[in-house]
């Protein structure tokens, strides 16, 4: 079944008809009558930038999608360091499967909207619904290439490569339009841009600096970027 026809069926919760994000998240391969049910158990909540939304170690009771903004992942060291290693975006799955306690913290980078279901109701679904699993399996095999892809950015790219690498992986998931100009918010500051990339703030902020130079892109009030031209930043990229 093509769930992508369902947009205005009576029998597809109101809350799930306008949801951007369903399709390509792990709710698009549930049929009406499991969005109806799952829906009895969800709940949509919207938090500012910087709320802490899952504590590392914390015990996990629920689970949730990101339907808008941007959510950064961090590890803490005993000495309390921190270390951002991970982004998530809109359809993207924020929670371990079948985990007593969450590996890391997740905070809001941006204003979020999070469809949050309870961990023993989704757990359920998942035992009924193999396709389900498999969704969700797709999803977390995507988003351990996206680490190993990373994993070679932060260890053999140069300085400017990891600041383009950056900018271009902001630009693809928060516009993900097919226009060669891409516009859109920073959702870090320069400060965890640099902390994400194992950078320092001047070095950041001089590649950018470079970038602008180079009209690669446009900064506006020190977080709106705009980039003229996505195959120029790309090539950037290294």
């Amino acid at each position: 079944m093509d769930t992508r026809k369902d947009i205005h069926n009576s029998e597809v919760p109101v809350l799930c008809q306008s949801c951007e994000a369903r399709h390509n998240g792990m709710c698009g391969v549930l049929e009406p009558s499991e969005l109806v049910a799952l829906s009895k158990a969800t709940r949509v909540v919207k938090q500012p930038a910087g709320a802490e939304l899952a504590a590392e170690a914390e015990p996990v009771a629920s689970y949730a999608n990101v339907m808008r903004g941007v959510v950064k992942l961090t590890k803490t060291l005993e000495d309390g360091r921190q270390q951002i290693v991970g982004l998530q975006f809109a359809p993207d799955f924020l929670g371990r499967l079948f985990t007593q306690s969450s590996a890391v913290t997740a905070q809001a980078a941006s204003d979020v909207e999070l469809c949050r279901v309870p961990r023993a109701a989704l757990e359920r679904l998942i035992a009924e619904n193999p396709a389900l699993e498999h969704r969700l399996m797709q999803q977390t095999l995507r988003e351990l290439d996206e680490a190993r892809d990373w994993m070679v950015t932060l260890g053999r790219k140069t300085a400017a490569e990891k600041v383009a690498s950056f900018l271009y992986l902001i630009a693809t998931h928060l516009d993900p339009s097919k226009e060669e100009a891409r516009h859109f918010d920073l959702p870090l500051t320069r400060a965890d841009i640099a902390d994400f990339l194992g950078l320092t703030l001047e070095t950041v902020s001089r590649q950018l600096s470079k970038l602008r130079a180079d009209q690669v892109i446009a900064i506006a009030n020190n977080r709106h970027v705009d980039v003229f031209d996505m195959a120029r930043l790309k090539k950037r990229c290294g």
